[in-house]
């Protein structure tokens, strides 16, 4: 896009800045706005469109703050709501456990006092991208990295063992993709592991009843549909290309177009 994102200072404190576009504190929208990205660094060969610079990371976490809005992991955003609160948040979602989150998204959301979920696959630890044909090849999180992030306030979910399409797993695969994976991440972490993400946003009640039977506390797609609910969130993809009139434009359209997540 021709008009780069705008950029600012951060802001002292999210709760004195209640302006989004009225002066007012922004109503709690219908559903939770959590937002979904992936890689963050060069994104000159990205056929998938999944990569945002750290400068379009840095610049979309600034519209946020300048609007009174602040990123938080989705465990987060999803507590305040359960307390009645929660309007001023919005949920921020990495997929696929990027080596790229710690180097470069990380020390942005540090900037900007922002907290985040990285869903990670602890089948491919050390691994790269494989499941993308087209793609460059990406190098994935190693065991310390996950840990790093756990360490520095970063919430760790689960993105199954291997990134596979659980629609069309068999019902052993599935339940390995799904349980298997908390475990092992539960392990690695010391800490409990609440949250799953459907790998490509598939789901269907088959992939939500096996989340949910696994003792996961809810779980995130991307277009859910009839199936939305605290199991299947949806989420709003941003990309290199969101710039600020795009960013206002998708958090309005979220608020208009989703289905409401009972108890939430």
């Amino acid at each position: 896009m021709a008009a780069p994102v705008d950029s600012a200072g951060p802001a002292n404190s999210v709760d004195s800045v209640d302006s989004f576009d009225t002066g007012r504190r922004p109503a709690t929208p219908p559903v939770p706005w959590v937002a979904m990205y992936h890689s963050v660094g060069d994104c000159s060969d990205d056929p998938y469109r999944i990569t945002v610079t750290p400068e379009r990371l840095e610049g979309q976490l600034a519209w946020l703050r300048r609007r009174g809005l602040r990123g938080v992991s989705v465990a987060g955003l999803l507590a305040a709501r359960a307390r009645g609160g929660g309007g001023h948040l919005v949920g921020l979602t990495f997929d696929d456990g990027y080596a790229d989150f710690v180097t470069d998204a990380l020390p942005l959301l540090r900037r900007w006092d922002c907290g985040a979920t990285l869903f990670v696959l602890p089948g491919r630890l050390c691994g790269d991208n494989a499941w993308d044909p087209l793609g460059p090849r990406k190098p994935l999180l190693t065991a310390d990295g996950i840990r790093y992030a756990a360490a520095e306030g970063v919430e760790i979910g689960s993105h199954g063992l291997t990134h596979i399409d659980l629609t069309r797993a068999d019902d052993l695969v599935l339940t390995t993709e799904v349980s298997e994976s908390r475990e092992r991440l539960a392990e690695l972490t010391g800490t409990r592991v609440d949250g799953f993400c459907y790998p490509y946003g598939a789901v269907d009640s088959r992939a939500v009843r096996a989340v949910r039977e696994s003792g996961y506390a809810y779980a995130c797609a991307i277009d859910p549909g009839p199936l939305t609910g605290p199991h299947a969130l949806p989420r709003v993809h941003i990309g290199q290309n969101d710039t600020a009139w795009r960013l206002r434009l998708k958090y309005r359209l979220h608020r208009l177009r989703r289905r409401p997540v009972e108890g939430l």
